[in-house]
């Protein structure tokens, strides 16, 4: 194992289309990884230089994210993608090429312009939206009505009134609850008539699309079945209908009843309608989308596979599965490297495409995808079976040695098992596992190889696993870190499956194994109030993690605060993305340190004057040091007007009466406390600069470890001994209260604790 830098990215200002269900990736994380590979087309490189003049192929085997691709063919790369979903496969072409904003403008008008009997259908549409203002009493468009789950009526309202202003959520007229119920009496008409886009009256799988146009209430129902009626009768140029295509997909996301009120559940997995959800306007939906798509980025070349694209980069599509095109991408296209975004189950998406597929193709674009429909329950253990099939036929197809990236959104410990799990039944060598916290994608490096041997699956294999990283880090760690670096153990052991085991059975061995490894013997220390193992955190023993002292053994977090000032120290201007890119160097794999880590030490440490993060003048070396002189004196003169005699060595100057210490103050200029606990006892008072408060308050909150260590010592700030002075009157008996008159716990403040 060779752990890799996390490689950070950053969140684009607009999520776009369907973002609730593609994952959520930042941008800059491909290009990142991919400008140390190899590299992209150059035609100033001579034809015997690495890839030659043409751009070197990637391959997407997933084509589960349409971005990355596009990140990656406008990094100048040949990209096959496999796209066996047919609406990832339109939006990775609608991001490629979109066509202008005057054509989405254009055909979002011409639909508006086709007649509803006398009417123009934008007017007859938006009629089924109409409500009462509250405050004026005149007509308005609702922008969404809201719904209980299970009762026939909206219960409130939301809405823009255009005439006095009022705006907000109201309660439901009756007026509005009629109207629902009115659209509602002929939902059987528009609802069968949909079935029949997807699924003939006598197709076995029928049922199943009954089942997720369940998710529709009859109004968005009644619009989405008007609305393709009327395209159906209409002839549109091809980009224009590309367009008005795109468009429907937001409406026909937007139709259904999985949007919580109040917002909640933001990435659905299951078809689930929550028990308040949102009914929204879809013609003012439409209206919304206009920009969405047309400003996707820079227009990508992309063809269909087996067409040829240009040598300076961009996208084949292979419209089907990996398994069929395997024999002619190892003859004709030598990949060089494999990027794709790890799938995980998300029946709510999967069989939602399936339906929007008939709706807006016909059945022959649902057929190929009709399993989609089929299949209600994905649990872990048959996406490890579907990732080992699809790991096993991209090892097929590559030569040995070929580096596979994965970027696996929403990692959790089940998630990892599956994924490292399949891919090493299937051939792969996993090289290194990135990950930040539970919150960010993990970043995954495999490369291509022969299948092991499986060796036994030993519980002392990830109680090292785990003993070893938890030592490396210094602190407590949430439960998915632990987990992963015990699979980790397990792959570098072949140990993650036995041949013979099902999936399920191989799984549960695991889990079964890593909770073993955790709670049996006393080995780890779980800070949790529950007592399932994937709760709280984890972190060595009392006895064990007293052993510690030498700085290699310091907490991570101490470690990420000395980094961050030397770095400033070196770089008196700096951004913050080449703050975190730097750490990200020293703190590789799963010792990747958090974002609000970073942020807490850089508030901490310095100013920020637009994006430009500059040391604090008292922050440098030598005006702390001249600071922390000034406090032992202050400590010094204290102790005096309390009749203690004072000897300083190094940082701990010590108050003594009749030949005994009486107290301790160990100073520090920066937040390093694992080093004052080192060497302190029950009498000493750990002493901080107040601006170091918010960090010590923060580290306290992310390790429990610390935080209960420090209930023994008081932690004090530098202006509470200063005010000491100012006091008319000084007794021992008030200096014990006034130390604690200003704690550090109140200074997190509104910190990102994560």
């Amino acid at each position: 194992m060779n752990p890799q830098p996390y490689i950070p990215g950053f969140k684009p200002a607009d999520a776009g289309p369907l973002s609730r269900f593609l994952p959520a990736l930042e941008d800059g994380v491909v290009s990142g990884w991919l400008s140390h590979l190899a590299p992209p087309f150059d035609a100033a490189r001579p034809s015997g230089a690495l890839q030659g003049k043409s751009g070197s192929w990637l391959l997407d085997p997933f084509g589960f994210s349409p971005k990355l691709a596009l990140e990656a063919a406008r990094s100048g790369f040949r990209v096959l993608v496999t796209a066996n979903n047919p609406i990832t496969r339109f939006l990775l072409e609608i991001f490629a090429d979109p066509p202008p904003e005057s054509e989405f403008t254009a055909a979002l008008a011409d639909l508006g312009a086709v007649k509803k009997g006398d009417e123009r259908l934008e007017l007859h549409l938006q009629s089924l939206y109409l409500t009462q203002c509250e405050k004026c009493e005149s007509q308005t468009h609702a922008r969404a009505f809201l719904w209980r789950r299970g009762e026939d009526a909206p219960y409130a309202k939301i809405y823009d009134c255009k005439h006095c202003g009022d705006a907000g959520e109201r309660v439901a007229t009756d007026a509005d609850r009629e109207n629902a119920k009115r659209i509602a009496a002929t939902d059987a008409l528009h609802r069968t008539r949909l079935f029949e886009r997807v699924a003939p009256l006598k197709d076995e799988d029928r049922i199943y699309a009954e089942e997720a146009i369940e998710h529709y209430l009859p109004r968005p129902l009644y619009a989405i079945g008007t609305i393709l009626n009327r395209l159906d009768g209409m002839t549109l140029p091809t980009l224009r209908k590309r367009a008005l295509t795109a468009l429907l997909l937001l409406a026909f996301d937007a139709g259904n009843t999985l949007w919580a009120h109040p917002a909640g559940r933001p990435r659905p997995k299951q078809l689930s309608t929550p028990n308040q959800f949102r009914e929204e306007n879809l013609w003012t939906m439409l209206e919304r989308g206009v920009g969405l798509f047309a400003g996707s980025g820079s227009p990508v070349p992309f063809e269909a596979w087996p067409r040829k694209i240009p040598e300076t980069g961009g996208i084949v599509i292979y419209e089907g599965r990996l398994k069929d095109l395997a024999h002619e991408v190892k003859r004709e296209i030598p990949i060089t490297a494999v990027v794709s975004s790890i799938p995980r189950p998300n029946q709510a998406f999967w069989t939602l495409s399936a339906l929007w597929a008939g709706w807006l193709w016909g059945r022959e674009a649902v057929e190929p995808y009709k399993i989609a429909l089929r299949r209600r329950r994905y649990d872990w253990a048959w996406n490890a079976t579907a990732l080992y099939a699809m790991f096993s036929h991209l090892n097929e197809l590559l030569a040995d040695g070929v580096p596979v990236f994965g970027i696996m959104p929403e990692p959790e410990a089940p998630f990892m098992t599956s994924a490292l799990t399949a891919a090493q039944a299937a051939g792969f060598v996993l090289e290194s596992v990135a990950l930040r916290t539970e919150h960010d994608p993990a970043q995954v490096l495999w490369k291509s190889g022969s299948k092991p041997t499986p060796a036994p699956l030993e519980i002392e294999t990830i109680r090292k696993g785990a003993r070893e990283f938890l030592s490396a880090r210094g602190e407590p760690a949430g439960y998915l870190h632990v987990h992963t670096a015990g699979l980790i153990a397990l792959a570098q052991s072949n140990a993650l499956k036995q041949d013979g085991d099902e999936w399920d059975v191989a799984m549960r061995k695991t889990q079964n194994a890593m909770e073993e490894a955790l709670k049996g013997g006393k080995e780890f220390a779980h800070y949790s109030s529950g007592e399932a193992v994937d709760t709280g955190m984890w972190g060595p023993a009392t006895a064990r993690r007293l052993q510690r002292r030498s700085a290699q053994d310091e907490s991570l977090s101490d470690k990420v605060e000395a980094a961050v000032v030397t770095y400033l120290q070196k770089n008196p201007e700096a951004i913050y993305l080449e703050v975190e890119g730097e750490l990200n160097k020293q703190f590789p794999g799963l010792m990747t340190p958090s974002k609000g880590l970073i942020y807490a030490v850089l508030n901490s440490y310095a100013d920020k004057d637009g994006g430009i993060w500059t040391l604090r003048r008292e922050d440098y070396a030598a005006a702390r040091r001249d600071e922390m002189q000034k406090v032992f004196d202050l400590i010094e003169e204290i102790g005096k007007r309390l009749d203690y005699k004072s000897n300083q060595e190094g940082r701990i100057l010590t108050w003594f009466e009749q030949g005994g210490s009486a107290r301790k103050f160990y100073v520090l200029a920066s937040a390093l406390i694992h080093r004052a606990l080192e060497r302190a006892d029950e009498q000493t008072v750990i002493v901080i600069p107040g601006g170091r408060a918010a960090l010590a308050a923060y580290k306290q909150e992310r390790d429990p470890s610390l935080k209960e260590s420090l209930k023994k010592h008081r932690l004090v700030k530098y202006r509470a001994l200063r005010g000491l002075l100012e006091l008319p009157i000084l007794t021992r008996e008030t200096f014990e209260e006034q130390i604690v008159s200003d704690p550090v716990e109140k200074a997190v403040g509104q910190m990102m604790m994560f």
